[in-house]
């Protein structure tokens, strides 16, 4: 798999800057996008980030509904029009946006999270709760007894 797996906790310097994993550069490095695409995740209080992968899913989304319809314009504006693009710095590292702390409730430590085609910035103490709950429902999944994943919001 080429993707972003695994999780990574980091500490946030005095400036706000965090290193990318190594693992997680080279995916983007291989994809050929140059910085990385992030956007608040609709679903959790996480950012969601990566690179061509990523943007190409958006695009996939986006191109079931029509390019004028109320659909796509929301959708549109959720991924697209609330996103930023942060520059990885010589040393690997990025500049966390005013977006990507708030949205997150980052101080000074991150999780990057892989997701294969993209990964998620976390607060740790956030990322804790979700993971011990994304086990939980990953199981009654597995096991046949879960269904559709739901959403935080309870929507599937």
């Amino acid at each position: 798999m080429a993707g972003f797996v695994s999780h990574f906790t980091n500490r946030v310097d005095a400036k706000g800057r965090v290193s990318v994993p190594a693992s997680f550069r080279a995916v983007l490095a291989s994809d050929g996008y140059d910085g990385l695409y992030c956007f608040p995740s609709p679903f959790q209080a996480a950012v969601d980030a990566g690179g061509h992968g990523l943007v190409s899913e958006i695009e996939l989304r986006l191109s079931a509904f029509a390019p004028l319809s109320a659909e796509h314009d929301a959708l549109s504006t959720a991924l697209y029009g609330a996103s930023e693009t942060l520059k990885i710095d010589r040393d690997g590292r990025i500049q966390l946006s005013d977006m990507v702390r708030q949205h997150a409730g980052i101080s000074d430590q991150v999780v990057f999270v892989g997701q294969g085609y993209k990964f998620q910035i976390w607060a740790p103490a956030r990322f804790e709760v979700h993971r011990k709950d994304a086990m939980q429902r990953a199981l009654a999944v597995l096991s046949g007894g879960g269904g559709a994943l739901r959403s935080e919001t309870g929507e599937t």
